[in-house]
This record gives structure tokens, sequence and C-alpha cells, in this order.
């Protein structure tokens, strides 16, 4: 287990809850995007640009590199925040998220912008396609020749990573329990899922849609390892994406327990925020109450 300095915890926490602010910004200035689940993942994807992702912005094709695969392709302005801030393109251009011409789409596309890895409209395919990524990486040449005699050739090493950010509203798709299956028969162990497990999703709670609990129990019957975190919780982030680097036989999975429209009080568990833009008044509310939550942050 690695440890992690409490700077480095206040830094990635105060990036998160900056980045809410932006992506604020962002949907109300186009009035258009999904508020709701781009603020609940954001300590998840600012632990996973800031920390724990090997990549290299300035070469966002670099053949060693981590796989971020944003399968709730909906809440992307929070994953171009995260590109942004990371280095990938100006801040700047933040600010056409959704406009004509932009490369910043409503769904991230892989042709349109450099590091996005997966397009990501249709929900569900975040799994599957990282199962392909990890069995491609399995057989990259750079991969350990000689496994431990007591290995299967299915859990050698790879020499690089891929992370999937699922919403738990996605897990009503099938495919994502083809790809939970697939992954879990090769025991690729260089694959761990992310799910955003906010609670609320378009038309209203996730257990009323469609019941996902027991969700650990769900996953650990097809033979993944499981945590269970506060995904708000910088801390735990990090330790469970250590955890999941140290099972090598078979795929992770980490539950992350959030808020849907995390730090705005009047969208906080509301499914009508799930791609609403704000008007003025609601702006200026929202916008007062994510930078009082900013500066705990900034002492």
């Amino acid at each position: 287990m690695h440890y992690h300095p409490e700077s480095l915890i206040v830094d990635i926490s105060a990036r998160a809850q900056m980045a809410r602010i932006q992506v604020l910004k962002m949907i109300y200035a186009g009035q258009t995007g999904h508020l709701g689940g781009a603020l609940s993942c954001a300590e998840i994807l600012a632990a996973l640009f800031f920390h724990h992702l090997r990549l290299d912005p300035q070469r966002p094709d670099w053949p060693d590199r981590d796989r971020l695969l944003f399968s709730k392709g909906h809440a992307c302005a929070m994953l171009y925040t995260m590109m942004a801030y990371r280095g990938y393109f100006p801040v700047e251009e933040l600010m056409s998220f959704r406009r004509l011409d932009s490369r910043l789409q409503g769904h991230p596309d892989r042709l349109k912008l450099p590091g996005i890895e997966v397009a990501a409209g249709p929900l569900g395919h975040g799994v599957a396609i990282g199962a392909g990524m990890c069995l491609a990486a399995k057989m990259d040449p750079r991969a350990r020749a000689k496994p431990s005699a007591f290995a299967a050739p299915s859990a050698q090493a790879s020499p690089w990573k891929v992370y999937t950010v699922l919403g738990d509203g996605e897990l009503n798709a099938g495919v994502i329990w083809e790809g939970v299956m697939t992954a879990a028969k090769y025991r690729l162990g260089n694959l761990t899922a992310i799910v955003d497990y906010n609670g609320i999703q378009q038309t209203g709670a996730t257990a009323d849609v469609m019941p996902t609990e027991p969700i650990a129990d769900k996953w650990a019957a097809f033979n993944w390892h499981v945590q269970e975190i506060d995904g708000h919780n910088v801390g735990e982030i990090l330790g469970a994406l250590d955890r999941a680097d140290e099972v090598h036989a078979r795929p992770s999975v980490i539950i992350a327990r959030t808020t849907k429209g995390k730090g705005v009080s009047y969208m906080e568990y509301d499914h009508r925020w799930h791609g609403a833009p704000p008007n003025q008044a609601q702006y200026e509310q929202a916008l007062a109450e994510l930078e009082e939550g900013l500066k705990p942050w900034q002492k």
C-alpha cells in the first residue's frame, strides 16, 4: 500500500472542486450539457489524472500510456475539464463546449480530440472495449515473456493498464455484463472498472428504474475483485486504486458511492438535473455554493 501525503489529498480535492466550478460555467454558458453526473465524478477523475494514471499530455498516443475509457460519455464536461487542466489542450477551449464545430462535443469522440480513447455516446461499452484493450496489452511483446510457473499465461504482466469509468444507470445495459464475464474469463488483472454510483439516472432513482443492489455481490459473483468506497473521499479513491493494481489474476471494480449533483444543494439527488442547464438565478446560487465548497481546500 502506498502512502499518500495529506498535501496530495488536499491538492486533488481542490482540483476536483475547481473543476466543478468550471463545468458549471461551461454548461451555463452553452445552455446544454449534463451537470448531475459530471459533478458526481470530479474526485474520481482528479485522482486518476493528477496522480494515478501513467500518461503524457504532450504525447497522447504514447504506446505505454494507461488507457482511460470514460464510458459514461454524456458527463464528458468533467472529462474535458480534467484533460485541459492536465495540459492536453488550452483551458480557454473549454468554453467552446458543445458549440458548433467545437472539438468538445456533447459526447467524446476519439477522432476529434487527442487523448480520448473511445467514443462514448451509447452507454454500456466501456467494460467490453476495455477487456479487448487488456487482451491486446497482454499480447504486447513488451509483456513479461516468462511468467511465474505458478501463474496462468493470462495473468502475465502487461506494459499498461485500462481504467473504465461507468455510471450506475449504465449497468442496466446487458453488454456491460457480457464484458464483465469476458474480463473474468481471461483473468484480466490489468482492467479496473470504477462505478460512479450516484444512485440517480435520467428518469429517477437507479434502484427504481432497474434495481442494482446487492451491487457488490453481483460483481463478486463474476469473480471480480470488489471494493466499495466513498467516491468523494480522495484518500479512499487513491487507496482503492492502489489495491486494484496489486490484483493480477482477475479484474477489479471500485464501487464509488457518490452524490448526483454534488456540491449544489438543489441539484443533489434530483434526477431533473441529469441533463438540464441552470437559468441565471440557479447558476448564481450554484456558483456561490461551489465556490464556498472550495474554501476548505484553499487554507
